[in-house]
């Protein structure tokens, strides 16, 4: 990563940071990372790691935000299902075909769930951070670290 963005939420009422978020820049792409809070509060996770990244990105004139793998509740906040890669090794060779195999199976499954998925369109549309400020929270970056 070339550049690391941590966006914070401060509760508004004692001063106390209650979540952050990390981020990685990379290239024109944002990498969202790590997320935790110290609370809960309704939309607070997808205001820190979706909205302020994508906000973020677009402030900078990246082309693009990858929220990490994982997770449908994804694509009504405006995140497709895009595949993502790996790869690893297994010294035991017989640990390693079992792997393969399970693996090969299920790149099916996810290439057809990826496909269906693709074709939703949820677009979200209420402003979350209303909805935050009705809960006495306010959301901000820190200063970008080289």
């Amino acid at each position: 990563a070339d550049q690391v963005l941590l966006v914070a939420a401060e509760e508004v009422s004692s001063g106390e940071l209650v979540a952050g978020a990390l981020n990685l820049i990379g290239g024109d792409c944002l990498y969202g990372r790590n997320w935790g809070c110290s609370k809960q509060y309704d939309s607070l996770h997808f205001e820190l790691c979706y909205y302020q990244a994508i906000e973020a990105a677009i402030e900078r004139g990246m082309s693009r935000v990858e929220a990490g793998a994982q997770g449908q509740h994804k694509i009504s906040r405006g995140y497709l299902p895009s595949l993502t890669y790996s790869s690893h090794y297994l010294r035991d060779a017989k640990f390693r075909e079992a792997v393969r195999a399970a693996m090969n199976e299920e790149q099916q499954q996810i290439l057809y769930t990826t496909a269906m998925l693709a074709l939703q369109e949820s677009p979200f549309k209420e402003d979350p951070s209303l909805h935050l400020a009705k809960q006495g929270i306010v959301v901000g970056k820190a200063a970008d670290a080289s």
